[in-house]
């Protein structure tokens, strides 16, 4: 099982965990079962089947734009972590 790390604004949703066990073979998968366990997590970061474009995710530090985004394959010694984005000025 891969460890996702949870932020703030979704740990209402997982009982205030800060970090799940999650298994799945890609990154969509992972989503899929997050949302099954802690149901609204994929309306919160997921919009017509992709990411949200104020919602980031990391594999091992790697943002997954970057790589095969939600098609990424992942190890069960992987980290992940969804990162909502942060505004200011």
């Amino acid at each position: 099982m891969a460890k996702v790390k949870i932020p703030t604004p979704l740990r209402s949703l997982t009982d205030n965990q800060t970090s799940v066990e999650i298994e799945g073979e890609k990154i969509i998968n992972i989503i899929e079962n997050l949302n099954q366990k802690f149901p609204g997590v994929s309306e919160k970061i997921m919009e017509n089947n992709s990411l949200k474009h104020f919602v980031n995710i990391y594999i091992n530090g790697e943002d997954i734009r970057y790589l095969d985004s939600l098609n990424t394959e992942v190890s069960e010694s992987d980290e992940i972590a969804i990162v909502p984005a942060v505004a200011g000025g």
